[in-house]
């Protein structure tokens, strides 16, 4: 039998997945109602994948950065512009680090895209609790519901601008109960070489505010990888412009191996 604290935390967990499974159900009822394919033989499933080392597990939101090894599986099942897209990241010494369940739309109109999502996700951190008169480190669960909303312009081939906006719920104590995330972002993505590389290059800047605190960053995404070769490299930077959040480092960056399969 697991610990009082224990059994708490994977209650969380369960309750988290069943959220997960509740919003699959009602992707896949509402799919035939807003398909933008007429004619059902032409939409295919597409199932893709993405396996990520790095040396450091960053997030724009400075409470949920690992700031140690991870490794992260990236899934997405997608279908009539609907898609069911999780996110698993653990750390490398086997502690979960968060599970994020994304649901999306996305629509494809010539130069404009808008994706719409929402998910329920898990954050983990590891805390020191008292059972029995004996210290021990606990795995808290920490549940948070979430939605995004992703406008953007393809300005050439390889160029494209948007603004992406999130809202973030936190559903336990002693977390922020309201986030918003706001970010200007421009996206350099597949930049051909002659050599057979390609380069993709996203640098934003963005604004969050989580409570009463806010704050003002900048961020810079690198990745380098050779077409027909499902290996890349990538690098994240983030840097603080000016911050009231306590949490996080000023300055925080990694580098990464990434396996894609489609």
């Amino acid at each position: 039998m697991l610990p009082i604290g224990e059994r708490y935390t994977w209650q969380r967990v369960v309750s988290a997945l069943r959220r997960s499974l509740m919003l699959i159900t009602s992707m896949s009822l509402a799919s035939p109602a807003f398909s933008q394919d007429v004619d059902s033989t032409r939409s295919r499933t597409v199932v893709e994948g993405l396996m990520t080392v790095t040396n450091k597990g960053i997030s724009n939101v400075p409470s949920i950065t690992l700031g140690k090894p991870a490794a992260i599986l990236n899934v997405s099942i997608a279908r009539s512009g609907f898609a069911f897209e999780p996110e698993l990241k653990y750390g490398l010494n086997g502690k979960p680090w968060s599970f994020i369940f994304w649901g999306r739309y996305k629509l494809d109109r010539d130069k404009f895209h808008l994706t719409i999502g929402e998910h329920p996700s898990v954050n983990f951190k590891t805390i020191t609790v008292s059972v029995n008169q004996t210290q021990r480190d606990v795995i808290e669960a920490r549940r948070f519901l979430a939605g995004e909303l992703y406008p953007s312009f393809s300005v050439s081939s390889y160029v494209g601008i948007g603004a992406y906006y999130l809202y973030s719920r936190g559903l336990d104590p002693d977390i922020a109960k309201n986030t918003h995330f706001l970010a200007l972002r421009t996206t350099f993505s597949n930049v051909p070489r002659s050599d057979g590389y390609s380069v993709r290059f996203v640098p934003q800047v963005y604004w969050l505010r989580q409570d009463a605190r806010d704050g003002t960053y900048g961020n810079c995404i690198l990745t380098f990888g050779k077409r027909d070769l499902p290996l890349s490299i990538g690098a994240q930077v983030n840097k603080t412009i000016r911050t009231s959040i306590l949490e996080g480092d000023d300055f925080i960056w990694n580098v990464s191996l990434s396996y894609s399969i489609k």
